[in-house]
């Protein structure tokens, strides 16, 4: 599309400013839904860029990226096609806390991830740095640039990540920047800040990078990917053009191997040593971290190396894992080893470690600091409950990880364009999805840290296998039409087709003389057998016939849960109700209960520190504790 310098009165529909994984998704979904879109970044060069490592997926992340697929968006795509390793994490427990992880070529992933932009209709994209608002009576009009252009839209849709009022850290070693070697988006905090939009600081950071063929990999431990890859996309409800609409350009040739699921690299591991620790105690005067230089809250789930010494003290070793960027690279991430240490003591530190004693780094680690909102100013469609027509997601909310921001990205480019086109908006609920706890959990409770989902954060876990994404929200790609119509009837057809087979599992024997379903559950997956033409159906339809038989009971019971969950404003938490001996309860969070002593379910369920989780556990208890109560003074 032809850029246009417009006017108030011919304004794009959504323009998103930042071009990361959430202004990607927001970009493509808003142009899906037949909004104009103006999609503004300061520098095409790194349109979604790996800033930390080059993996997509992981517990709770992977289960987002099939839900994004699900709702038409296009990171779980892009991962499968520039993967160069895949694992399913947690094998050894139950499939609704098993979740897909694919090591991506960095390259490869913003190469064609820009290409995907630059080949959507209605989408016009435009190197410029955001440096302003402009508001009228408190609703959002448009945006100006630090190169004095000015654009309207009806919405704007702000996904700037880790570079609203940024800097860098390395030691002593302090510059303004979102990422080491970027710049900084300065102009736009003073103008939330004029709107009233509250703003706080937040802390992340990235380890080094080292040279691959300065690394000595004998005698580490070889971390392979799986040989059957189990990837995020839905392919059985796609057409072959929705499933290679980038590909099919024959300037971006189709990857056999990727096409194929093929595994390219190993990972290794390792780890820290005692002379590494000491290191860093040594040295821990010398980080911004600890000298006070960094005031920002860093990831409690992703800390930093200093931080894992001085908390776990008791540890003689971390684990280090070491993954490689790309297969046209010899760059290594080193995760596991963040920090914002002097790039000397850096030096000492990474050969400290067994396999690492003659490595190079190549890029060094450090800490960023940078200006977030807090979520609790936004509706559930991630509207500005201040300004008007202004929406956020990303890094921006106080989230972490690419799998987060990617989703808010989606979810806020749907509502912006909706809300352009004059349409009712799109809102994921907490019972229906990973993002419905994300975005309720944002919205809700707040943040106190980079927000980073975990499976213990979605109470309904079991209802949101990664693999039923798509039939759980098929009601919403219906209402919403977030795919095209034959792949919604092929989702339907697969739904039906699904429970077709449980019922004939449930109704028919094996040879064994038991039922296909029962022979499910009480024996091992190697065990079991199946009518022949079972064998030929899609596998996402083996997968979820499997899953829902063998779980059963447990869905019963999460389905009732999740009825009982929508009470809890009303249930009332007598006042000498004890937490401090209830088994399953974090500590954390009995401490939080103790402290505040709410007065309902509904009130605990929104403290921060209180998992949705533990008010499950919670719940159980206090009708225990109200049934016994009721019986003695029926009693008495």
């Amino acid at each position: 599309m032809t850029l246009r310098v417009n006017t108030p009165k011919t304004p794009y529909d959504v323009i998103v400013c930042g071009a990361g994984h959430a202004g990607c998704e927001a970009a493509i979904a808003a142009s899906k839904q037949g909004a104009n879109v103006l999609l503004l970044t300061g520098n095409l060069d790194t349109i979604a860029q790996m800033s930390c490592n080059p993996a997509i997926g992981g517990q709770g992340k992977g289960q987002i990226v099939c839900e994004i697929d699900a709702l038409g968006g296009e990171m779980a795509l892009n991962a499968d096609f520039t993967a160069i390793q895949f694992k399913l994490l947690n094998t050894s427990k139950g499939k609704a806390v098993q979740a897909p992880r694919a090591q991506c070529d960095k390259k490869a992933y913003q190469l064609r991830m820009k290409h995907v932009l630059e080949q959507q209709p209605n989408l016009t994209l435009f190197q410029a740095m955001v440096d302003g608002l402009i508001v009228e009576n408190s609703s959002c009009k448009g945006v100006t640039t630090s190169m004095g252009l000015s654009f309207y839209g009806k919405t704007v849709v702000v996904t700037t990540g880790t570079f609203l009022q940024a800097s860098t850290h390395i030691g002593q070693s302090k510059s303004e920047g979102g990422r080491l070697g970027d710049h900084t988006a300065k102009g736009l905090s003073s103008h939330f800040v004029k709107h009233g939009i509250k703003l706080n600081r937040f802390k992340t950071g990235t380890p080094p990078r080292l040279l691959g063929n300065s690394i000595n990999f004998n005698g580490l431990a070889v971390q392979s990917g799986d040989p059957d890859p189990t990837k995020f996309a839905f392919y059985d409800s796609r057409t072959d053009i929705e499933m290679f609409h980038v590909e099919q350009n024959r300037r971006w040739p189709i990857n056999p191997s990727h096409a194929l699921g093929s595994n390219l690299v190993k990972c290794f591991l390792t780890s820290t040593t005692s002379t590494t620790h000491k290191l860093i105690n040594d040295n821990l005067h010398l980080s911004p971290l600890y000298k006070g230089d960094i005031i920002g809250t860093g990831p409690r789930y992703c800390p930093s190396i200093e931080d894992k010494v001085v908390r776990f003290s008791n540890k003689d070793s971390h684990r280090i894992h070491l993954e490689p960027e790309g297969v046209n690279t010899d760059e290594w991430y080193i995760n596991g080893l963040s920090t914002c240490l002097p790039f000397n003591i850096q030096q000492k530190v990474i050969q400290s470690i067994p396999g690492l004693e003659d490595a190079m780094i190549i890029r060094p680690a450090y800490a960023v600091e940078y200006d977030y909102a807090p979520p609790t100013q936004l509706a559930l469609s991630l509207e500005s409950l201040l300004v008007d027509s202004l929406f956020f997601a990303g890094q921006i909310n106080g989230t972490s990880g690419y799998e987060e921001a990617g989703a808010q990205g989606l979810i806020a480019g749907i509502n912006a364009s909706r809300k352009a086109l004059e349409l009712e908006s799109l809102k994921i609920l907490r019972n229906e999805g990973y993002i419905g706890v994300l975005l309720d959990d944002l919205t809700t409770k707040g943040v106190t840290e980079p927000y980073r989902m975990l499976t213990s954060r979605a109470e309904h876990r079991l209802l949101f296998n990664h693999g039923s994404a798509e039939y759980r929200f098929l009601p919403k790609l219906e209402t919403y039409n977030l795919h095209s119509s034959s792949r919604r009837e092929n989702i339907k057809n697969q739904l039906k087709s699904v429970k077709t087979w449980i019922n004939i599992l449930e109704t028919n024997k094996a040879s064994s003389g038991i039922t296909y379903a029962h022979q499910i559950k009480s024996v091992t997956k190697s065990e079991f057998t199946f009518p022949e033409s079972f064998y030929n159906l899609p596998r996402s339809v083996k997968d979820e016939v499997i899953y829902r038989i063998t779980y059963e009971g447990y869905l019963k019971r999460e389905i009732t849960a999740a009825k009982r969950i929508k009470n809890a404003e009303n249930f009332v938490i007598p006042s000498s109700f004890s937490y401090t001996t209830l088994p399953g309860l974090r500590t954390e969070c009995v401490e939080k209960l103790n402290q505040i002593k709410p007065s309902t379910l509904g009130q605990a369920s929104r403290i921060s520190g209180v998992n949705p989780a533990d008010i499950s556990i919670l719940h159980i208890y206090l009708e225990r504790f109200n049934k016994l109560s009721k019986d003695d003074s029926d009693y008495e």
